[in-house]
């Protein structure tokens, strides 16, 4: 398994993103410390996580910063893993921001929660569309300068906005993102395929999709509305139990047959043979969910398999 390096910089990940938005949502602190400690014994060490997770639980969020930052101190590991988490999104204390002012005290009550005293990849989660991209970017330089940041990415910005930020960026000698966090999967194609795809090419961003398993629909769990039960997920995956979404489903169900794996491992796979893809960001809350996961990165799907999977997701 090989590593992959981020953009630029000097970050280096193995090809699998954990996600942390279920620690203090479906997980609580020890079940989540459980698959902390599998993940990395399974060699990996990419952690994805927000400082609004999990705001839909309480109306704030910080949960899932603060169970790994217990988890940091309390193993000891911070300088084997690579921590990302993001400023601006939603929570019912603020709309969309990404001023300066919020960017400057969010960092702090981030590194607080993590109890660390720097972020490795800091995101803007969200754009609030108003904010200048100088001063969104210039906040960053100045997080960046104090040591609390090492490098920036982004999540949900505008391919025009993008495009401004690097432009400024050159210009004015400011940071520059490294990297993309957009949703991308075998039954979300176009948004990025189409507007992101050009921008990870022409500016050497490296990609790590959310979502990439579709709120688990690409595992196959999910076959009915009968299905929709089977977790609080559920109810995300509806839009997709339509003839596009089974007819993924069905090529998921024959490349897997043919490699003795799973739909979950095949989506995984097919995500990592993409160009410009880094780690797909996957959550996991058993470590059988892990192990599937896991096996992805060794999983090489052939042209066959990637043709079937292609003509079934662009059907």
């Amino acid at each position: 398994m090989e590593n992959v390096k981020i953009g630029t910089s000097d970050l280096q990940v193995a090809p699998i993103n954990l996600g942390g938005n279920v620690f203090g949502w479906t997980l609580d602190e020890k079940q989540s410390f459980d698959i902390l400690d599998a993940f990395v014994a399974g060699g990996f060490n990419f952690i994805d996580t927000a400082d609004t997770y999990a705001w839909w639980v309480n109306g704030t969020g910080g949960q899932s910063e603060t169970i790994i930052g217990n988890w940091l101190k309390n193993r000891g590991n911070r300088d084997r893993v690579v921590i990302a988490t993001k400023v601006g999104s939603e929570t019912k204390e603020h709309s969309f921001d990404i001023s300066k002012k919020h960017i400057l005290k969010s960092v702090d009550e981030s590194l607080q929660r993590l109890q660390t005293d720097h972020i490795d990849l800091y995101y803007t989660h969200y754009d609030d569309n108003k904010t200048p991209v100088e001063e969104t970017l210039s906040a960053y330089d100045e997080v960046i300068k104090a040591g609390k940041v090492r490098y920036i990415a982004a999540s949900n910005v505008s391919p025009a906005r993008l495009e401004e930020s690097f432009g400024l960026a050159e210009k004015e000698g400011l940071p520059r993102y490294m990297a993309l966090q957009p949703h991308y999967n075998l039954v979300e194609r176009g948004g990025y395929e189409t507007d992101y795809a050009p921008l990870a090419e022409k500016y050497g961003l490296t990609v790590f999709p959310y979502w990439a398993l579709a709120a688990g629909f690409l595992t196959g769990k999910y076959r009915s509305e009968a299905d929709l039960g089977k977790s609080v997920r559920g109810g995300g995956v509806k839009k997709y139990l339509n003839e596009n979404g089974l007819a993924v489903l069905d090529a998921l169900d024959n490349v897997a047959a043919k490699h003795q794996s799973t739909p979950a491992t095949v989506s995984l796979a097919w995500l990592l043979a993409q160009s410009h893809i880094g780690a797909p960001i996957v959550s996991a809350t058993s470590k059988q969910q892990l192990e599937t996961i896991f096996a992805a990165p060794t999983l090489k799907l052939d042209s066959e398999d990637l043709e079937a999977l292609d003509k079934a997701s662009k059907s």
